[in-house]
């Protein structure tokens, strides 16, 4: 008797039968995979970190970049590093009454902090900021017992500080 292409194929016993069940079943299973893995997920969002503020700035975004840096202020309150930031954002900004703000806050925090936490350079910048406010009349003069507590001012400015910019207060 002569097979036909509608009879049943010879038996292959158990392995036979394992390979379709398994074919199909692997088929079902990557057409599920293919048809229900397809919705996208959101990427996790990443932490704000207390250097962020000055992270992507572009002069014409200045108050997108100051409002993520007002987050990372408020999610680093007692840190004098992002209001440091801050305090360029406002003074490229031509907001120089909300820099002196900050730069003030930023040397009042820095004042509190255990010497030797805050990085020098740091320091450095507060003093300075804090003086051309003080020229500019945008913050008190300073008492004797916070300048006790801040670093002596530098007798010239470094290169990089001299790079920013000045605006007439």
């Amino acid at each position: 008797m002569s097979a036909t292409p509608t009879d049943a194929p010879p038996h292959r016993g158990w392995r036979g039968r394992l390979n379709r069940s398994s074919g199909a079943l692997l088929t079902g299973l990557l057409l599920a995979g293919l048809l229900g893995g397809c919705a996208e997920e959101p990427l996790p969002q990443r932490q704000i970190s207390h250097d962020d503020c000055l992270s992507e700035v572009k002069l014409a975004n200045l108050k997108e970049a100051i409002a993520r840096c007002d987050k990372v202020v408020a999610a680093f309150p007692k840190d004098p590093l992002p209001l440091n930031e801050r305090f360029l954002l406002h003074t490229l900004a031509e907001n120089d009454r909300a820099a002196c703000n900050d730069i003030q806050r930023a040397a009042e925090l820095a004042r509190q902090a255990p010497p030797g936490r805050l990085d020098a350079v740091l320091r450095r910048e507060l003093t300075l900021r804090q003086a051309d406010c003080r020229e500019a009349g945008l913050t008190p003069a300073q008492s004797p017992a916070a300048k006790a507590g801040a670093a002596a001012p530098p007798a010239t400015a470094s290169p990089a500080v001299q790079q920013l910019p000045h605006q007439n207060r």
